[in-house]
Order: structure tokens, then C-alpha cells, then sequence
């Protein structure tokens, strides 16, 4: 194999854990996938729009009414925000 063609490749136990701890990412919804989501949070009214903070396993961390919150929340806990699209 040549420089080029080198390729580091990570087993699915480690790509499970890729960014866990570290990095967190940030996404946009709708109050009808809330409970979905965080199936503890109250009722919000239709056509809501919500922002989470999301481990990088997926796991919820927090939910906030705007991005900066979302944003603080996520650099408060020492977490590399990214946003999901």
C-alpha cells in the first residue's frame, strides 16, 4: 500500500464510541417529535420549535426554547457542540 492508500479503520465498538464525552450535537425540531425524544417533557403547544443537546451516542442532555441556549447548555457541560441538519 502506498501514503495514499493507507486507511485507518475503527471496529464498531469504537466508532460507538467516537466523540463520546467530548462532543455533543445540537438539532432543531418540532414539539410533535418531542415526546419522542424526552418522553418526561411536558406537553408543549403544536408547531413549537425546540433545540437539544444531544450526546454523541444519541442520548438526550438537554432541551431549550433557542440555539444559544442550546449552545451554552452543551459548552457549560464541557462539550464540543455540533449541529445536525
Amino acid at each position: 500500500m502506498t501514503e495514499f492508500e493507507t486507511r485507518n479503520v475503527l471496529s464498531e465498538e469504537e466508532l460507538a464510541h467516537l466523540g463520546e464525552g467530548t462532543v455533543a450535537y445540537l438539532r432543531e425540531f418540532d414539539s410533535a417529535e418531542l415526546k419522542e425524544r424526552f418522553p418526561d417533557a411536558p406537553e408543549m403547544a403544536p408547531g413549537t420549535r425546540l433545540w437539544a443537546v444531544f450526546a454523541a451516542n444519541g442520548t438526550p442532555i438537554l432541551l431549550a426554547d433557542a440555539q444559544a441556549s442550546a449552545l451554552a447548555g452543551a459548552m457549560q457541560n464541557d462539550l464540543t457542540p455540533v449541529s445536525v441538519h
